[in-house]
């Protein structure tokens, strides 16, 4: 695999279950793609079993350089995976050993990080400079695209935005995380539990608490199905999901005065009955000089766009500016 600056580039997706790899042209072209399982065993091996991913993908191409987009905390400065969530990472000088491995130019990020930027160039937030992106699923993963270019905060660890919390008195958060009450506990699989456990402490005769009293807990699909065919305690369960979203969205709308929130994750299977509540709290709650600015619309993403060498969710819906921006984002 030698290298040039004009030719492909591998995009690498590490998961805890599947690690994804795939050649995409210059051009956004998806030439080939494979996965494996994840070897969570160790570092050694894992790290093995991701050079030959990639050089299976990269075939006799020449290809230009790898990217890789981790479930984990990056120092930036140093090309050094600082923690991880469900592989075996922990002070690796990633950058360091991949680059001894594959002999090609390495960049790594976030994997929210990376699903923003992804989102910014070519999906919902296209043609946006100011982009948030959360993903909902097992946790709440997000990122940032300020002014065309990913904000990773002063060392790499910025844009952890799973981690603010919406709720002082909430429930403790998931990982390595100290605190309670994180949008993360709130509006991930786990807070889609939560929210059913509520509901069917509160209705004892309704739905969901013969599922929970079944398996001692309701499971998410079974909520979202549940929600999507009309049942009234999972619509209402993701109700109180919708509105910790809500919650957060309107903190972000504050803060980052965005031009583009895009949602994503397993956990918008629910579509409108999630975000159309999220929606509405979040108009509530925020300023009204940047939320005026917002609008929102669902989004379909195909599954040939999501391995073209970014993490993206399988859908996602955003929050939209009625101003349109101009110019690409860039890494930072």
């Amino acid at each position: 695999m030698m290298n040039s600056s004009l030719g492909p580039v591998v995009g690498v997706d590490l998961g805890g279950t599947s690690v994804k790899a795939a050649l995409v042209s210059p051009e956004l072209e998806l030439l080939a793609r494979d996965s494996a399982p994840t070897d969570v065993s160790d570092e050694n091996r894992l790290l093995e079993e991701i050079e030959q991913l990639v050089r299976r993908v990269a075939g006799d191409e020449s290809v230009a350089a790898v990217g890789f987009g981790l479930p984990s905390q990056i120092d930036q400065r140093r090309g050094i995976v600082a923690d991880s969530i469900n592989v075996p990472l922990t002070d690796v000088p990633f950058v360091l050993r991949m680059t001894e491995r594959l002999d090609l130019m390495v960049k790594v990020d976030n994997d929210a990080n990376v699903a923003c930027l992804a989102e910014a160039r070519i999906g919902a937030g296209k043609g946006r400079a100011n982009v948030i992106m959360l993903t909902l699923g097992t946790g709440v993963g997000g990122g940032i695209v300020l002014h065309g270019r990913v904000h990773h905060g002063a060392t790499g660890y910025g844009g952890e935005l799973g981690h603010m919390v919406i709720d002082e008195n909430g429930p403790p958060c998931q990982g390595h995380c100290p605190n309670h009450g994180c949008l993360e506990s709130l509006a991930s699989a786990a807070g889609v539990r939560l929210a059913a456990e509520q509901i069917a402490a509160a209705r004892p005769g309704g739905t969901l608490a013969e599922a929970v009293a079944k398996g001692g807990a309701a499971e998410v699909r079974v909520v979202i199905d549940g929600a999507l065919a009309g049942d009234t305690d999972c619509v209402d369960a993701l109700a109180i999901v919708g509105r910790h979203l809500g919650v957060g969205i309107a903190n972000y709308v504050n803060i980052f005065n965005p031009d583009v929130v895009v949602v994503g994750g397993g956990i918008m299977a629910a579509g409108e009955l999630l975000l159309g509540v999220a929606r509405e709290e979040a108009g509530r709650r925020a300023l009204r000089p940047p939320w005026r600015e917002v609008e929102d619309r669902g989004v379909e993403y195909d599954d040939e766009l999501r391995h073209a060498g970014h993490s993206q969710p399988e859908t996602s819906a955003r929050v939209t500016s009625k101003t349109t921006h101009a110019g690409n984002a860039t890494t930072g």
